[in-house]
């Protein structure tokens, strides 16, 4: 994520930040001057950031020059974002009750303060950038930033139809096995349990889906029940989790033994379907635990389950387990040529044809390899440009698990920087998140990622179309919009999560999933605790004004709530005093202190569900960057 903040932040001080301040503020030959020489600076450094960015992948020398930059990027963006403030402060203090005030701000003496502070404060930190860049010892090429490479990416709203899920190939053996055994009456237990094996993105998960939406399977069984576990095997939000999926209602709170009992009356004396996607826990008893309540079922009931460990087949199975293997070469062909030509001629095309074979073969039969590089093949439409990837590009791997890891990296290289920052971010969610469509577009709006090429664009109209970019290009998956609410939300590829938070690096931390000392470049932190946040956060281990983002990645059908006290909360605005994004949603407190006021960058706050609150402190006006406010429940 190093790079694409670098180039993020680079691109607004360049068009964005620097002539806005300056429009607001005015003539302030010093300030001025100064904004004058970063800009050039920064203008000029862009031109090499593309190549840091190939190299650093593996050179350490030149991602610690990056890291540092980096840091240097963000002051220099507060501290034109202070300029912004300021100028905007200027502006909203019009009313006569305040006359006394404005006269007292812009008396002589006020102005020349404030010009030799901003002066001083942008010559500090363009000097540091330039000590930075001075202080490379490898040699970086030059490559000017080409913005309607960028723009090209937003024009795709007006063409592309995002097609939810493409059809499913070279799975109809796998599917008519799968089924069969669903369909079989002719079984001993009452709960028979099959479960899929296969490494990371071969399509466990879709195998399962095809089947438990097919028809004839959906007429066989009185009840099915759909649950995400991953590595968190929490028996009794487990069981929650089924009950709801059994309910088709949201999980609710409930008591360990009063959910067992509604487990088993729900299934009692029914022939049910369980699919347990993406199961990782190796511990017998667990198993038998949860075994021991799926048991009431009528004769003929069946579990699924998708695992990528042979050991967990073995603990869990009562049948032999389904090894899903590759692709075939065809089928891999046919998926490659229906991702990379949206249109049915040129599926067909005989040049491209010819070229897919060699192109399908380096992805072993990998759906989610494929389908990732059909999406980077969709931007190339000539015959040259196929075989330039696939001699040039393409990596040349032999192992399967490195082949998978280094073509989704090249996905992410592809990427512009704009939409690199963005897919990063996600890595703040846990895996199996549901992502709601427009919580990512706020989020991304309030910390500035987004880059309107002029005035008249809505921000939320162009984050939106960052997301569609991203889903066409296999970054988002499991796209689905309520009929009744109109909600958009989609998940990510438990590969494709690995991959945000590998190219995130120290640039995010996930307290949900890493209690361990926080890196003093971290910039974003989301987390799942319960009770006693901020004894749980080692906030001395943080820099004190770095943290942007405070971000809560708990449902609000969280069965445990979280409780802060007022001394807590205070404590939380003290440490961030830079923060962006405050998400206390879910968490319960009765009185938001006064010194929110004092968050003078927060742009997005959260105080949703909260069952105490009743009223906000006057000191919420004085938010004036604020963008978004949910007070919802």
């Amino acid at each position: 994520m190093a790079e694409a903040v670098i180039f993020g932040i680079a691109g607004k001080i360049v068009d964005f930040l620097v002539p806005r301040a300056l429009e607001k503020v005015g003539n302030l030959w010093g300030v001025k001057r100064e904004l004058a020489k970063l800009k050039d600076t920064v203008s000029t450094l862009r031109n090499v950031l593309e190549d840091a960015e190939r190299q650093s992948y593996q050179n350490h020398q030149i991602q610690g020059w990056l890291d540092n930059m980096k840091d240097a990027l963000y002051d220099a963006e507060d501290v034109l974002e202070e300029f912004n403030i300021e100028a905007k402060r200027r502006e909203l203090r019009g009313h006569k009750e305040m006359m006394k005030e404005v006269r007292t701000f812009f008396s002589s003496s006020n102005q020349l303060a404030f010009k030799l502070k901003m002066s001083s404060e942008i010559k500090a930190v363009r000097e540091r950038i330039e000590s930075i860049n001075a202080g490379r010892q490898f040699h970086l090429d030059e490559h000017v930033v080409d913005s309607r490479v960028e723009r090209e990416w937003r024009k795709r709203e007006e063409t592309h139809s995002f097609v939810r899920e493409v059809d499913i190939k070279g799975r109809d053996d796998d599917k008519g096995r799968v089924r069969e055994f669903l369909l079989d009456l002719d079984v001993k237990e009452n709960v028979s349990i099959l479960p899929i094996v296969g490494i990371g993105g071969l399509g466990k998960t879709t195998l399962a889906q095809c089947v438990y939406n097919d028809e004839m399977v959906s007429k066989h069984f009185h009840l099915k029940m759909w649950v995400c576990v991953s590595n968190d095997f929490d028996m009794k939000k487990l069981v929650t989790n089924i009950v709801a999926s059994a309910k088709k209602k949201p999980p609710s709170e409930a008591a360990m033994d009063q959910l067992q009992s509604e487990l088993r009356a729900k299934i009692e004396g029914k022939r049910y379907l369980l699919v347990l996607d993406d199961l990782w826990e190796e511990d017998p008893e667990k198993w038998r635990d949860l075994k021991d309540l799926l048991v009431g079922g009528a004769k003929g009931s069946k579990v699924l389950i998708t695992t990528r460990l042979h050991s967990v087949a073995e603990i869990t199975g009562t049948t032999s387990p389904h090894l899903l293997g590759d692709l075939s070469e065809s089928a891999s062909v046919d998926l490659l040529m229906q991702i990379a030509c949206r249109k049915e001629e040129g599926r067909h095309d005989p040049e491209k044809r010819a070229i897919a074979p060699e192109i399908a073969r380096k992805c072993y039969g990998v759906p989610l390899v494929v389908r990732t590089v059909g999406s980077l093949l969709f931007f190339k439409k000539s015959k040259q440009e196929w075989l330039d990837f696939k001699d040039y590009e393409l990596p040349k791997v032999s192992q399967k698990e490195d082949c998978i890891n280094s073509t989704l990296r090249l996905s992410y290289d592809h990427l512009p920087s704009h939409l690199k920052q963005c897919f990063a971010f996600c890595s703040l969610f846990p895996k199996d998140y549901v992502m709601n469509k427009q919580t990512l577009v706020n989020l991304w709006v309030a910390e500035g990622f987004i880059q309107p090429s002029n005035r008249s664009q809505r921000l939320e109209d162009i984050a939106n179309v960052y997301f569609m970019d991203l889903l066409c290009s296999n970054f988002f998956q499991d796209f689905k919009e309520d009929p009744y609410t109109n909600k958009e939300t989609c998940k990510m590829h438990d590969l494709m999560h690995d991959l945000a938070r590998s190219v995130a690096g120290t640039e995010c931390w996930v307290a949900w999933d890493d209690r361990k000392s926080i890196h003093e470049r971290t910039r974003h932190i989301s987390h799942n605790i319960s009770s006693n946040l901020m004894g749980k956060l080692p906030i001395s281990c943080l820099k004190a004004g770095a943290l942007r983002t405070f971000l809560s990645s708990r449902g609000y059908w969280e069965i445990e709530r979280e409780s802060m006290s007022e001394a807590d909360l205070c404590q939380l605005i003290q440490s961030f005093k830079r923060l962006r994004i405050l998400d206390l949603h879910t968490t319960n407190f009765e009185k938001l202190p006064r010194s929110i006021g004092k968050l003078k960058h927060l742009t997005y706050l959260d105080l949703s569900h909260n069952d105490e609150l009743k009223r906000l402190p006057n000191a919420i006006t004085r938010l004036q960057n604020l963008q978004t406010l949910i007070l919802y429940n």
